[in-house]
């Protein structure tokens, strides 16, 4: 029984079995084919890429030459241009030699006229300096100038009072005096506190007097009062002036105030002199100085105090 159990199911299983080998087959034969179907898309798609890669490297190679040709240009170019840069480069250096050149000249150009310049502006600084002095000194001398045209137009208005004193006094002479007894060399000294002479009214302290007589006639010789007056310049007598005295001249009376009175014995020739000390400070002006006899006008000076 088993046998034939083992018998029937032998065909059932081969049939199994061929079923299972056609079923393998067929899918083995999808298999393939569909590998070739997809070898050969894959082919396809390499031949494709394969003759796009073709014709890109006949591009490159086009652009290859292309690029060999412009390297070759640009190289020969640069050559020129290495030497175009040489020749550039010597042209700088030279200039740039030139220039240092230039810069150094002109640094010694610019460092001499700054010395000038300093020594222009230190010479100004002197000019604007003397300038400024020689103004003020001329200031001065405008000031100085119109005291001086001042002290100018006093001097002469003094110089003419003087003047007209001496002309006064020169006529009086002429009038007052004798022909043959009158006084020669008639000086006037003024003295300060100390024995010194001096011009000023406030150092005044004494007036002193000297005249010579010469070839003084017999009858003018002998014992005979002298008398000093002394008057400022419109004949008023100084303080001190005393001493009243009468003096004949020309046959006239006149009456006389002296500051100094003395006998002198009057000889042929002789220097006779008078010393008056100052009672008070005189003012500055002109003042008169008279020596008179009582016969007459000896002589007469006059002097200044400022």
């Amino acid at each position: 029984m088993e046998n034939q159990n083992s018998t029937n199911r032998l065909p059932i299983v081969l049939a199994l079995l061929l079923a299972l080998g056609l079923g393998g087959a067929a899918w083995w034969g999808v298999q393939q084919r569909n590998a070739r179907q997809a070898l050969q898309s894959e082919n396809e798609q390499m031949s494709n890429e394969l003759q796009g890669l073709n014709d890109l490297k006949t591009e490159l190679a086009a652009q290859v030459d292309s690029l060999s040709a412009t390297y070759d240009s640009l190289a020969d170019e640069n050559e020129g241009l290495k030497g175009s840069l040489a020749d550039a480069m010597s042209t700088l250096a030279r200039k740039d030699a030139e220039i240092k050149a230039a810069k150094s000249n002109r640094l010694s150009e610019v460092n001499g006229l700054r010395g000038e310049i300093q020594q222009l502006l230190a010479e100004k600084a002197d000019l604007e300096s003397v300038i400024n002095d020689l103004r003020k000194e001329n200031d001065d001398l405008k000031v100085r100038t119109g005291q001086l045209e001042r002290d100018l137009g006093v001097a002469r208005d003094e110089n003419t009072a003087l003047a007209n004193l001496n002309r006064t006094i020169q006529g009086e002479l002429k009038r007052l005096t004798l022909a043959n007894f009158k006084a020669s060399g008639f000086a006037v000294e003024v003295e300060g506190r100390k024995p010194k002479a001096t011009a000023k009214a406030g150092k005044a302290r004494r007036i002193k007097v000297s005249f010579d007589l010469v070839e003084v006639p017999q009858e003018y010789q002998g014992l005979r009062p002298l008398y000093l007056t002394i008057t400022d310049d419109k004949g008023t007598p100084i303080v001190g002036s005393n001493i009243s005295a009468k003096a004949m001249v020309n046959g006239a009376r006149m009456d006389l105030l002296a500051v100094k009175a003395k006998d002198e014995k009057i000889t042929a020739s002789q220097r006779l002199s008078f010393s008056h000390d100052l009672e008070d400070k005189l003012r500055d002006g002109y003042y008169r100085v008279s020596v008179f006899t009582d016969v007459g006008l000896l002589g007469a000076s006059s002097f200044r105090l400022q």
